[in-house]
């Protein structure tokens, strides 16, 4: 009887729970873009080009994944080099004395099928507020060009740049400043699994 108990004590001792599935960015095919109204006369746009970090995703329990990625403020880029210049200054991203943003979930409420609404907080200029992203899962799975399993989603978040000091120009230059996200990242866990069979 003693035998047989330690037969179904060892195993769930030592074994460990399925963990998410690691992504990172594929580089080459994403992009973290910004839009802030301009004097009422059109959306001015930027580009965020330095970024890193990882997702975390369960496919069998989503609201279980999370997020935490990095963007570089001295990687910001608009149509004007002189415009690029006035953001790394001290009245907007000051990215002398705060070089990085950096977003962490905190929850993540699934909204759909394919949709959630991911929660987290944002550090910019040195202040943590929280901000919400929607997420829509595109497409999961092995890419037939790469052969890698891949994550392709999109999000978007609305960010007021006076909740983080950035105060110029308000409210001639928008206060609603509005993410546009598009990515795939590639699946890390699989990547290494797979590499070790062959």
């Amino acid at each position: 009887m003693r035998f047989r108990f330690l037969c179904f004590l060892l195993p769930a001792l030592f074994s460990t729970p399925a963990l998410a599935d690691r992504y990172i960015f594929d580089k080459s095919h994403s992009y973290i873009n910004f839009y802030v109204n301009h004097l009422g006369f059109s959306e001015m746009m930027g580009r965020f080009t330095e970024y890193d970090g990882y997702f975390n995703y369960d496919e069998a329990n989503p609201s279980a994944s999370e997020m935490n990625f990095s963007l570089s403020a001295a990687g910001i880029h608009t149509s004007s080099e002189i415009l690029d210049a006035k953001l790394q200054g001290s009245d907007f991203f000051d990215s002398s004395k705060y070089p990085d943003i950096r977003f962490v979930s905190t929850n993540i409420d699934i909204t759909g099928e394919n949709t959630a609404d991911v929660t987290g907080n944002l550090t910019l200029r040195g202040i943590v507020k929280p901000v919400m992203l929607h997420v829509k899962l595109n497409k999961i799975g092995y890419s037939p060009v790469t052969s890698l399993y891949v994550a392709g989603f999109s999000a978007t978040a609305i960010v007021r740049r006076s909740d983080f000091g950035m105060t110029t120009l308000l409210p001639d230059v928008g206060d609603d400043v509005r993410l546009d996200l598009s990515a795939e990242a590639i699946n890390q866990t699989r990547k290494q699994a797979e590499s070790i069979k062959k």
